[in-house]
């Protein structure tokens, strides 16, 4: 069973609509996946009592919690765990860092997120836990001077994740639906980059190596 765990201190990066579209774009590459939901806020817990399809397990779990959920899962053949924390300095964010095989972090292309995402990065390397950048909610037209800036800030600071993830609103009317964006609009630019972030993941979760995005 694979576990990944979406992380960063800062609010607004997009974990929670990143977690729920990786995860059905794992299940239709065949992956018998549960999202955990480790948030308060429970946006993931929300996402899964909307949606009609029971296709993918929503459990929601507090501090304390994890090790025993993820036996749990174990026997019931899971064989993906993607887990949602809280944004913040917290414990139950730890916990998640601590169980995960790949903690991906997701930050918009702005200085602010990029600050951040060094507070996380500071734990992960601590643990010695294996982790990627994601770059999130990028304006489409992808060579502006902005997103260049991130780019660079994020590939300077370790491994960013293939592709960039475009601010697109079939990713937000898929979330309203309780649906991945590869189900919303599966012949769509974002399922597109969906589908490319799992396969990315999934080669990270086998050890091979990344293709890096040039920052040059």
């Amino acid at each position: 069973m694979r576990k990944i765990a979406i992380v960063t201190q800062k609010g607004g990066a997009g974990k929670s609509t990143l977690a729920v579209c990786l995860a059905v774009a794992a299940r239709e590459a065949g992956e018998n996946v549960c999202l955990v939901d480790l948030d308060p806020m429970g946006s993931l817990s929300n996402w899964g009592d909307r949606r009609k399809s029971q296709d993918i397990l929503v459990m929601a779990a507090a501090q304390g919690e994890l090790n025993t959920v993820m036996g749990e899962l174990e026997t019931l053949g899971v064989t993906l765990v993607v887990m949602d924390t809280p944004a913040g300095d917290t414990m139950v964010a730890e916990e998640a860092m601590d169980v995960a095989d790949l903690c991906l972090l997701p930050a918009r292309p702005n200085i602010f997120d990029v600050a951040a995402s060094g507070g996380t990065l500071q734990k992960l390397k601590a643990r010695e836990r294996d982790y990627a950048f994601v770059l999130n909610q990028c304006p489409p037209q992808r060579q502006s001077p902005r997103i260049q800036q991130g780019i660079d800030a994020l590939a300077a600071m370790g491994v960013l994740m293939t592709p960039l993830v475009a601010a697109r609103a079939d990713y937000q009317e898929a979330a309203r639906r309780a649906l991945g964006v590869t189900e919303f609009a599966s012949s769509g630019a974002a399922a597109a980059e969906m589908r490319e972030l799992w396969r990315s993941t999934r080669a990270r979760l086998d050890g091979v190596e990344l293709e890096q995005i040039d920052a040059a």
